[in-house]
């Protein structure tokens, strides 16, 4: 019955109408760099289950680590791969997992990790200030001359700074009720029922809406009303791209999918100017993500890697195993009878491995 609606899309995904299809602009094998200068080399990977390995990650390319469970993939990419990075550039504490070398960190800037955890864990917290976008907001608010001649300032449209928010919430426009043995309940200020702000400050508009009306704003509204503004819109269209279009600027990040918070994230990093030498690692970005999501997500990815920049992806769907540029894939078990190197290379080369589990059922996917 939901395989025959026209009107679904998951229908649409179930049945074969849609797809998710091979990238036109997959960077192919000859054009990958196999000067040794383009790669980051992990030397001596011996931490858990891993089989003294050595594997290399092509720079500015989307390359996918996959295996079965168990493999080694997390141990490869994140005990080890991450923290030495992290230790490499933010001299972080974390110890990296047993290898004896990293070879070609000189050839990036920084790493990133981009999860599906909270952007924020209280209602005070929303896309707009984790996007950025809100500071030029609050300026061009406080550039207003209504704004000037009240001597108001950025600050004064910030709800988390005393003079402009309701100081009976003190800007979350919610009361926390803490609750003996449950969790935490929050209920509308009854003062500025829910608007964050004072009466004062509320006076202030811009183009007919005050900084509160621009919080209920969804983020497609919000980038056809700031289209002028470049500082806001460039920012709005990032999040635009990625999908979250039907976010509301001011809305709480604690009522957030671990997708949807994990987007907001990548659009963040889109809207950076692009060095086009980060390296990111994310770790089963599509778990739990419908089709249609996991096509956008692919769309974000696609174009932080046309500018210039290297994704890491442990992943298990074989929809985007199939996008990647570069696989790296261990097994051929999991536990003890994992840990090797299986192959790497372009998905097309890891279809045709022999004793690679992902490339037995990647094969049918690349015809």
């Amino acid at each position: 019955e939901i395989l025959g609606a026209r009107n679904s899309i998951t229908a649409d995904y179930l049945s074969g109408r849609a797809r998710i299809a091979i990238p036109r602009h997959r960077i192919p094998p000859r054009f990958i760099n196999l000067d040794p200068e383009g790669w980051l080399t992990i030397v001596g990977a011996s931490e858990n289950n891993l089989k003294n390995v050595n594997t290399s990650f092509p720079l500015g390319c989307f390359i996918c680590v996959t295996g079965v469970s168990g493999s080694g993939k997390s141990t490869l990419v994140d005990d080890i791969l991450r923290r030495a990075l992290f230790r490499h550039f933010y001299n972080a504490k974390e110890k990296p997992g047993a290898f004896r070398g990293l070879r070609g960190v000189d050839q990036i800037d920084k790493a990133i990790v981009i999860d599906q955890s909270a952007i924020g864990r209280t209602p005070r917290s929303n896309p707009i200030t984790y996007s950025g976008a809100f500071t030029p907001i609050r300026e061009l608010f406080a550039q207003l001359p209504a704004a000037r001649v009240r001597g108001y300032d950025a600050g004064r449209f910030s709800f988390n700074v005393k003079g402009g928010r309701c100081e009976n919430c003190e800007g979350g426009g919610l009361i926390k009720i803490e609750m003996h043995f449950l969790p935490d309940v929050y209920v509308e200020c009854e003062v500025c029922h829910g608007r964050r702000y004072n009466r004062e400050t509320l006076e202030i508009t811009y183009k007919g809406k005050n900084i509160a009306d621009v919080l209920d704003l969804t983020v497609d509204e919000a980038a056809r009303f700031f289209r002028n503004v470049p500082s806001v819109s460039d920012k709005l269209n990032a999040m635009l791209d990625v999908g979250l279009g039907y976010l509301r600027l001011g809305q709480a990040a604690t009522t957030l999918s671990g997708g949807e918070a994990q987007r907001v994230k990548l659009a963040t990093e889109l809207a950076k100017k692009a060095t086009g030498r980060t390296f990111y690692i994310l770790d089963e970005p599509t778990s739990g993500l419908h089709f249609a999501d996991i096509e956008n997500l692919l769309r974000v990815l696609m174009k932080l890697r046309d500018a210039g920049n290297t994704l890491v992806v442990i992943e298990h769907n074989l929809e985007v195993i199939k996008c990647a540029d570069w696989l790296i894939d261990l097994g051929p078990e999991g536990g003890e009878r994992g840990g090797k190197i299986i192959g790497a290379g372009p998905p097309e080369r890891i279809a045709e491995t022999a004793g690679s589990y992902t490339g037995q059922f990647l094969r049918p996917l690349l015809r």
